[in-house]
């Protein structure tokens, strides 16, 4: 009996020698899809000519020349344009004319991004000490994301590195018309903000419309801008949130796309998740340590606070993450 256990034991030994050796899995990292560069300078240029028009308070003929010069453009670069033409109240009673503005590109594609900014601007300085009832510029608050996605559609369309996916332009009206600053609140349920928005949520201009996700651009051109996990983009739309910003991470961004939870703050976005369902998050300017910036709703939003390196940061950012779907 022992001898034989003596036998086994060599045998053994023989076979372990020879088995092939186990091999350690390794997961590959997923390869950078090339995507092409983002013009800072194209951008600034198209907030410049918003700003040119005057305040694009609605009802008035910057507005009115401001929304011919946006469809001519993006029908300059070949996009499929439509509007969607809408009646509104605000606050204080008034009858509004409104305009959607969107722009489609491959819409044939079934998977499709949203790409989205508002492109109005606030008719009161209210957080300002002079001229508070004056119409501000609105060079970051609604100019800068415009640039930019005007920028993003011209760069798809002039070169032959196409994405895989269907992208839809929606450009929001009367997003900055709620009640005055320190004015009173009316207290009937219904939210002055966000018009378009809100109009576009319930009426999509394609019927059943879904994309698998979307940006929404808001106050992305300012000096010294800090872009945060603002609080509706982490409840509807969280996994986006982290990608895009571990987009800009591994762009050289980091330093602009700031890691760390802001409030919940009410913008475009917070109706497109809600009513549309469509899980959108926002790259806003507002810091979890002093909020909105010292521009915010003064005339201090002007061609001055447009920093081209936050515009290279915001659309460098976005067009990296459209070509890696």
């Amino acid at each position: 009996m022992k001898n034989k256990l003596w036998l086994f034991g060599i045998f053994f030994l023989v076979w372990a020698c020879s088995a092939p050796e186990k091999k350690t899995e390794t997961v590959a990292e997923v390869p950078v899809k090339p995507y092409p560069s983002f013009s800072p300078d194209s951008a600034y240029a198209y907030i410049q000519k918003q700003v040119d028009f005057g305040p694009r308070v609605p009802m008035t003929p910057a507005h009115q020349e401001t929304k011919e010069w946006i469809i001519a453009k993006f029908e300059s670069f070949g996009l499929n344009v439509s509007t969607q033409d809408f009646e509104a109240k605000t606050y204080d009673n008034l009858t509004w004319n409104l305009t959607n503005i969107i722009a489609s590109y491959k819409p044939e594609a079934t998977k499709r991004i949203m790409l989205s900014a508002h492109w109005d601007t606030r008719r009161f300085a209210d957080k300002d000490s002079q001229d508070m009832d004056q119409p501000i510029d609105g060079a970051n608050d609604g100019a800068s994301g415009v640039g930019v996605l005007l920028e993003i559609a011209r760069t798809i369309t002039s070169q032959q590195l196409e994405p895989e996916v269907g992208i839809d332009f929606i450009l929001f009206d009367g997003e900055d018309d709620g009640e005055l600053e320190n004015g009173p609140r009316l207290n009937n349920g219904k939210i002055w903000w966000c018009l378009g928005s809100q109009y576009w949520s319930l009426n999509k201009h394609v019927p059943n419309y879904s994309a698998y996700y979307g940006i929404l651009l808001d106050m992305v051109g300012a000096k010294g801008a800090h872009f945060y996990y603002e609080g509706y983009s982490r409840q509807y739309a969280a996994g986006i949130l982290r990608k895009v910003w571990e987009n800009a991470a591994k762009i050289g961004h980091s330093d602009f796309f700031v890691m760390r939870e802001a409030a919940e703050i009410l913008d475009d976005h917070a109706f497109v998740n809600e009513n549309a369902g469509i899980p959108m998050i926002d790259i806003l300017d507002f810091s979890p340590d002093y909020g909105f910036g010292h521009y915010h709703h003064t005339h201090s939003d002007n061609m001055e606070l447009i920093d081209k390196r936050t515009l290279q940061a915001v659309g460098e950012t976005v067009l990296f993450t459209v070509y890696q779907e």
